[in-house]
């Protein structure tokens, strides 16, 4: 018989269909499995982007700041070195020749921008009340293309000019602010300024919003003592989640300190991973009981069938039909259950968008069902059904015809 005819297909959707109370439960464990698996991958990928976009909100991927300063004990011929050497207090100064510091940063290949900020403590004064605010001085063109600011004013403009101020949602409410107030600004230096409120910005962050006021550039340089000069250069890449070998690569380059957001978000990160972690081996746990329930089915199939394999056998079939036979079956069931398991998988989707929400009706992160995810878990429950159908395979393909169907 050629080995191209449909024999092994007809004979496995005959040997399925006659045992087609099996066929049903085993494909509709394949889809619960499926879908589980498919829908975990897609909550913890929007999680995770939800997490991201939420931490890189309010500030930049990678900080770059001058080096701290160190104390290092004197020495002299004949003099014993000091037993206590105190640490030197870290007092704001800018970055060294930034702007050459600016352009290195800009070269690298995994750069999409970068932008010099002047930050440092002040405080926000209007009529009787005052608060303590991050003052954060900006070049807007260059600034939005690091951090979005533009996107998260709800009130106002984002034009700050020389006496422009934007403030969140939580200072003004406690200044009694609004667009086109005047706030004072002072420092430690005695430096003060009043400008005019120009915006207001909401990052979905109290502690954000209630501490921090963005001024243009220069007016933070005056205020803060440090005119022609940076504290930091903040910089965006193309993966979020490569910045800490960017920040290595820019310390390399340039000598400054590098800080990307994972260092400083090492907790979430620990957590990301265990999370990470735990949904892989559910994922594969999930995977396992498929193919063993696949396997399951087929062995009671070839028992059940032994008769009927030793006849097909007797009739010249060769074990190698034989085994593409249950290899048919097994991959049969693993993508079909695949198909039902997509469909579960949205209508999970669909539940979850319709029960996880905020209180204001808005979900609580979005959740996307990629069609690349199907088609991975399609391929991958055919894959799992394949190698469940291995061993079932082998043992029908060795059955000796006389003792089956003398069986």
């Amino acid at each position: 018989m050629n080995r191209f005819t449909p024999f092994e297909l007809i004979a496995a959707l005959r040997f399925m269909r006659e045992g087609a109370m099996q066929t049903l439960l085993i494909v509709f464990g394949v889809g619960l499995g499926g879908g589980v698996i498919i829908f975990m991958s897609a909550a913890l990928a929007g999680l995770q982007a939800n997490i991201v976009r939420r931490t890189l909100n309010f500030q930049a991927p990678i900080v770059v700041s001058a080096p701290d300063r160190v104390a290092r004990p004197l020495r002299g011929d004949g003099a014993a070195e000091a037993a206590l050497v105190q640490p030197r207090s870290q007092q704001l100064r800018s970055i060294d020749q930034w702007q050459k510091v600016l352009a290195a940063i800009g070269r690298l290949p995994e750069v999409t921008a970068a932008t010099p900020v002047v930050s440092g403590p002040g405080f926000a004064l209007r009529g009787d009340a005052n608060r303590a605010v991050s003052i954060t001085g900006i070049e807007p063109e260059t600034y939005f293309a690091v951090v979005a600011l533009a996107d998260k004013v709800v009130a106002g403009r984002v034009e700050l000019g020389t006496t422009g101020i934007l403030i969140g949602t939580e200072l003004a409410k406690d200044l009694g602010a609004a667009i086109g107030d005047k706030l004072r600004l002072t420092t430690a230096t005695g430096a003060a300024l009043t400008l005019d409120v120009t915006g207001i910005f909401d990052f979905g962050n109290k502690s954000v919003n209630e501490r921090s006021v963005f001024v243009s550039l220069r007016t933070a340089q005056n205020l803060l003592n440090l005119i022609g000069g940076v504290s930091s250069i903040e910089v965006r890449v193309r993966d979020p989640f490569g910045a800490e070998d960017v920040a290595q690569a820019i310390h390399g380059a340039t000598g400054q300190q590098a800080d990307s957001w994972i260092r400083t978000n090492a907790q979430f990160f620990t957590a990301m991973s265990a999370q990470i972690v735990t949904n892989t081996l559910i994922r594969v746990f999930v995977g396992l009981t498929v193919a063993l329930g696949i396997a399951s089915v087929l062995i009671v199939s070839v028992v059940q069938k032994g008769a009927e394999i030793g006849i097909l056998r007797a009739m010249g079939t060769t074990r190698g039909q034989v085994l593409r036979l249950f290899l048919i079956q097994g991959g049969f069931m693993g993508l079909a259950g695949s198909l039902l398991g997509s469909v579960l998988a949205y209508g999970f989707l669909l539940v979850f968008r319709a029960v996880a929400q905020n209180p204001d009706g808005t979900p609580i992160f979005i959740l996307e069902m990629e069609p690349p995810l199907f088609a991975v878990a399609a391929v991958g429950a055919t894959v799992v059904g394949l190698v469940a159908a291995v061993v079932p395979a082998l043992r029908a393909a060795r059955l000796d015809p006389v003792v089956a169907i003398r069986g």
